[in-house]
């Protein structure tokens, strides 16, 4: 899918923002400098109801437990140990040159070769296929002319082996992982994950698949092998010689700032690292594993044919029983699996998989354009963030013997009861709010090693938390705010429930029938004014994120740490 390039006559409100909200910043301040300043560091703490801003950072010292060690101890051999590296290099993605990209390469060093899978013509991967209980080895090597480090997203592992930016090594150097696999079946990722550098590493192509089986879904005889397909949405955007356009690359300075403030889109969406993807299937079941590794696009995925959507897994692994949805939301981070079923069409019948049209991820749609002077132009240039456009096709290619009928009981969940959490009368908060062009959480950025005295649980405690998307009045620009995807480290959680404020209810309720909170979650959708509730337990000690997962956010300063105590 392809948008036309911006034009000089063709305005939307981001372009608005850029012209206007840094010009008035700029002559306010000081100048480009200012804006920039503005743009891409946190201002000072504001306060917010029920949160103390100005808490001193370190009012919860930080002790590392033994599990915060930068090499995991000897131990036993590992069922899986590869030789992985971050690199440059070429690849054909659209017709004429090759394009730049930043990718991982893996080396099987021990352990069965159908763990390590490729993705055919794809800057992505590789697909890492392991199972429940085993001991995975990991030497990570950082080829590449910046610091980097691999974060596990998803999985259960000790701080140390989660991808802290703490951990980030520069050029030339290596990093070890050592951990047992203790998720559940389902699918997982890895990226990399420094500060203020992980959007452009993922936006240049590092990210891949880690799938985990284990028993339970094993006994499910699910659709396997080349009926369980991977499919990794992003959207990106391509100069005239076909190489990835970032940031200020895009225009200078005040292009790259403002996509820093609201999350970078691109203009054509590629499927597996390729444009137009079509995928040819036979007339029988098929188990889609759904990735959105966009840097900020939120998508709202449809069969263009109406009939909906079935799902059986989110984020973390298997869902009790199918559901169905209209349409399925994906924000960044986000996974979903789908059962497709081709049986009963004809040699050539294509299917559609569509992002539709909504309203709301960015607040300013939702009341007149009062939203902030990036509301007064609405005019689309690129693809904007709840535009509709086609993702996929599915083409039927062939005729297959047998069929697959879709199981109604899945996997066993544990469901966590609020009344057990140790705050159940008393959910911690956690704040999103816009200060001065830049997001914050509890009015607070990122501090490499800080800890807030609110940031502090403990090893196997169920507690609530409730995520609050807030307006912003009084602020020049994103005075309704705008959606979040928010992603908790060292945790899988259970959605609660979700409430909205009536003035911003529109976007909620455009959205929330493709909302599926049945499952186990470790990245959750909020949209402007509303407020989600999730019950979580920690099961290691350390130090573990929870950040926004719009990458240039996350990478702008909305990242904290929460201490986990033994």
């Amino acid at each position: 899918m392809h948008i036309n390039q911006r034009t000089h006559n063709q305005f939307n409100r981001r372009q608005f923002l850029k012209g206007a909200g840094l010009l008035s910043l700029a002559l306010a301040g000081g100048g480009a400098a200012s804006v920039f300043s503005a743009c891409t560091s946190a201002p000072p703490s504001a306060s917010i109801a029920g949160v103390n801003p100005t808490a001193a950072p370190t009012a919860a010292p930080v002790t590392l437990p033994p599990s915060a060690q930068t090499t995991a101890p000897a131990a036993a051999a590992a069922d899986l140990e590869l030789a992985l590296k971050a690199t440059r290099g070429q690849v054909g993605i659209l017709p004429g040159a090759e394009t730049a990209v930043w990718r991982y390469q893996a080396e099987l060093l021990a352990g069965d070769p159908a763990s390590v899978v490729a993705l055919p013509g794809s800057y992505l991967g590789p697909i890492l296929r392991v199972r429940q209980g085993q001991r995975v080895r990991v030497r990570f090597t950082n080829d590449l002319p910046e610091p980097s480090i691999v974060h596990w997203h998803g999985l259960l592992v000790p701080d140390a082996m989660d991808g802290h930016p703490r951990f980030a090594v520069g050029a030339g150097q290596s990093y070890a992982y050592d951990f047992q696999v203790v998720n559940r079946a389902g699918t997982y990722w890895f990226h990399p994950h420094p500060h203020r550098l992980t959007g452009g590493q993922a936006y240049r192509g590092l990210a891949g698949l880690l799938i985990v089986s284990d028993d339970e879904e094993a006994a499910l005889g699910l659709p396997q092998g080349e009926y369980d397909q991977p499919l990794v949405i992003q959207d990106r955007q391509f100069d005239a010689q076909n190489q990835l356009v970032y940031l200020a690359q895009g225009g200078g300075m005040m292009d790259g700032g403002m996509d820093q403030m609201m999350g970078f889109l691109g203009d054509r969406i590629l499927v597996n690292g390729q444009p137009d993807f079509t995928l040819p299937v036979a007339t029988r079941a098929y188990r889609l594993r759904l990735l959105n590794g966009s840097n900020s696009r939120i998508y709202m995925l449809a069969w263009r044919d109406g009939k909906p959507l079935t799902v059986i897994a989110t984020d973390g692994g298997l869902l009790e029983q199918p559901v169905q949805r209209p349409f399925v939301m994906l924000a960044p981070g986000e996974r979903v699996e789908l059962w497709a079923d081709f049986a009963g069409r004809k040699s050539g019948d294509e299917l559609f998989l569509d992002s539709q049209k909504f309203v709301g991820a960015e607040g300013a749609e939702l009341m007149g354009g009062m939203g902030g002077m990036g509301s007064m132009m609405t005019q689309p240039a690129a693809l904007p963030n709840g535009a509709a456009f086609p993702v996929a096709r599915f083409r039927v290619a062939r005729a297959a013997q047998g069929g697959q009928t879709r199981r109604q009981r899945l996997a066993r969940i544990e469901r966590y009861r609020l009344a057990d959490a140790v705050n159940a009368a008393r959910p911690r908060q956690v704040v999103i709010t816009n200060r001065m062009m830049a997001w914050l959480l509890n009015g607070r950025s990122f501090e490499m090693s800080g800890v807030a005295a609110d940031e502090v649980g403990r090893v196997g405690e169920l507690a609530v938390w409730e995520f609050v998307n807030q307006r912003n009045p009084g602020q020049m620009m994103e005075q309704n705010g705008m959606a979040h995807p928010l992603h908790i480290h060292g945790t899988q959680f259970q959605v609660l429930e979700r409430q909205a404020l009536p003035e911003l209810r529109a976007g909620f309720e455009s959205v929330r029938a493709g909302y599926v909170d049945e499952g186990w979650k470790d990245t959750v959708l909020v949209m402007p004014g509303e407020r989600v509730k999730v019950l979580l337990k920690f099961v290691h000690p350390g130090l573990f994120l929870y950040h926004c997962h719009n990458l240039e956010h996350e990478d702008q300063g909305m990242m904290r740490n929460f201490r986990v105590d033994a």
